[in-house]
């Protein structure tokens, strides 16, 4: 058996042969002047190349498509213009200052820049500057040593590359751009709220700013909800990501947590209806959202967080409180059970809600600029969209902030004098049984007569007193209370009872002796509703709005 020819049969051993046969034939000699052998063939001469110092600079430079000119002197006296330069701006008189007869490079700002070379002997170059044939030139600008032999000073040689369609190119996608920014922020602020509704307790103000140009548009949202008795719920949220699907996740939460608010129950139980809405729409996405109802008979703000960052309280004394628990996991994320917490709101304070594009900071911890939003909101006083403004500039919030800031301020302005005489309250626990209602009605007529309505609403007023107490007497439970609101725009009336039962508005038959209290009362009220309370039992009330 052959083994030589066996083994060339191995993987690897071909080439190796290979180099082995070759390494046998003896390595050519390259001659002076002979060409390199290509594919096999020998001793095809080819052409010699000419030596670079057979070229003149002058024959290079004027072939060079780019525009090219030469000046030396403090007053750059020109030297040379190649031919493209000449096509491009015209001929130009040698010996002549540029600054009188090349007015195309003070157009693009470089006559500065030509001195700054001269001076510094280091090269400097400018991106696309639009000359005013408006054509776009990338130019360089290089220093030319002196030639001391020829009396020659020194120089600046400026190299000007045509990039009109590169320029005009990013132009367009700039415009692009701003165009998909423009559609974002308009979709973001179309789904905010237009107007902010201003209940008659509170003085409410928001702010939104989106992010500078090279932010793309985020998920801020914030809103006012009118539960009725006068009953205010306040939202901010936070959707996590950039750009029009961040927008349109936020719009369907807000949506949704109108819907909720409309339900009135607890702040805990409508994040928990919002959490397993936030996964159906979009399981990548995350958000945040605080959500508080303020109820004007209690002065407190129930609240309850899911990862949003800690709502801020200022005392009418400039003490700030901040609300730290309870807080839960963002929206979306599942398997928790939110809870509400409570802090005072009483007369004289300020609330500010707000997302983290106002404290957060790169460079820092985020802890600490809450630390600084804290110190702002204690000296920060008048109206709420002047606190806004100022918390906005404390905070260092400019237009190129790198990311999109919603704030919401609430203030229960302390009334005095004329105005504190357009908001009182009264109320009556019902004891005993069915003779609690002429009481009640009695109580109804007293008060409202001492708020000096006029007769019509004052009728109004006990009639509906009278319907939801006889309610509450027949289908609830002890300990039961009426009670009587008034602020400068409406009438609230509320009866509260052990029961936890909500009634609901029903055609009654003509033979039924019971379904008509609620029905009498929806046509005769502005509007009325029911809500279940925390320690158990409900609340039902009606409201009239005031006559101007």
């Amino acid at each position: 058996m052959n083994f030589t020819r066996w083994s060339a049969r191995l993987p690897g051993t071909q080439r190796r042969a290979a180099r082995e046969d070759h390494s046998s034939v003896p390595a050519a000699r390259a001659e002076p002047g002979a060409a390199p052998q290509q594919g096999g063939t020998v001793g095809v001469p080819l052409p010699s190349a000419p030596d670079l110092e057979d070229l003149s600079a002058r024959d290079i430079l004027g072939r060079l498509p780019a525009l090219v000119a030469l000046v030396h002197g403090s007053h750059h006296h020109i030297a040379y213009v190649n031919d493209a330069y000449a096509a491009a701006f015209g001929p130009r008189p040698c010996g002549a200052p540029a600054a009188e007869v090349m007015p195309e490079l003070a157009e693009i700002g470089l006559l500065p820049l030509m001195d700054q070379v001269l001076r510094s002997g280091t090269p400097r170059t400018v991106k696309s500057r639009k000359a005013a044939d408006g054509r776009s030139y990338t130019v360089t600008c290089t220093p030319v040593r002196p030639d001391q032999e020829k009396g020659r000073d020194s120089g600046v040689l400026v190299y000007a590359a045509d990039v009109t369609d590169h320029a005009e190119a990013a132009e367009r996608l700039r415009a692009s751009e701003g165009r998909h920014r423009e559609t974002a922020v308009t979709l973001q602020r179309s789904l905010l709220p237009q107007e902010l509704e201003q209940p008659d307790d509170l003085r409410i103000a928001a702010t939104y700013q989106p992010g500078g140009t090279d932010a793309a548009v985020g998920g801020d949202w914030y809103d006012v909800i009118t539960l009725g008795a006068g009953r205010t719920a306040l939202v901010i949220g936070d959707v996590m990501g950039r750009g029009v699907r961040a927008a349109a996740v936020m719009g369907q939460l807000r949506t949704a947590v109108r819907a909720y608010a409309r339900l009135d129950l607890p702040p805990h139980e409508v994040l928990q209806l919002l959490d397993g809405l936030a996964a159906e729409i979009d399981a990548s996405q995350i958000a945040t959202c605080a959500y508080a109802v303020h109820d004007p008979n209690e002065g407190l703000l129930v609240y309850s967080s899911a990862g949003h960052l800690p709502i801020l309280v200022r005392d009418e004394d400039g003490t700030v409180h901040r609300a730290e628990d309870p807080i839960g996991p963002p929206l979306g994320t599942g398997g928790w059970i939110h809870t509400s917490g409570t802090i005072p709101l009483p007369p004289g304070s300020t609330a500010v809600l707000y997302t983290d594009g106002l404290v957060e900071r790169r460079s820092e911890d985020i802890d600490e600029g809450v630390g600084a939003l804290e110190r702002a909101l204690s000296g920060a006083t008048g109206a709420p969209q002047v606190v806004c403004d100022r918390l906005i500039r404390s905070l260092n919030v400019t237009a190129e902030h790198d990311d999109d800031v919603a704030v919401l301020v609430v203030q229960h302005p302390a009334r005095t004098g004329a105005a504190a005489e357009l908001f009182h309250n009264a109320s009556l626990e019902l004891l005993g049984g069915i003779e609690a209602a002429p009481r009640a009605r009695a109580f109804a007529t007293g008060v409202l007569a001492s708020w000096r309505f006029p007769v019509e609403l004052c009728d109004l007023g006990v009639l509906a007193a009278g319907e939801l107490v006889a309610n509450s007497l027949q289908h609830g439970t002890p300990p039961m209370r009426l009670g009587l609101r008034r602020t400068d725009r409406r009438l609230i009336i509320e009866v509260t009872d052990g029961d936890d039962h909500l009634p609901r508005r029903r055609r009654a038959e003509p033979a039924d002796e019971a379904g008509r209290g609620i029905e009498i009362v929806a046509s005769i009220a502005t509007s009325w509703g029911s809500r279940r309370t925390p320690g158990g039992g409900k609340a039902v009330w009606c409201e009239f709005v005031l006559p101007r």
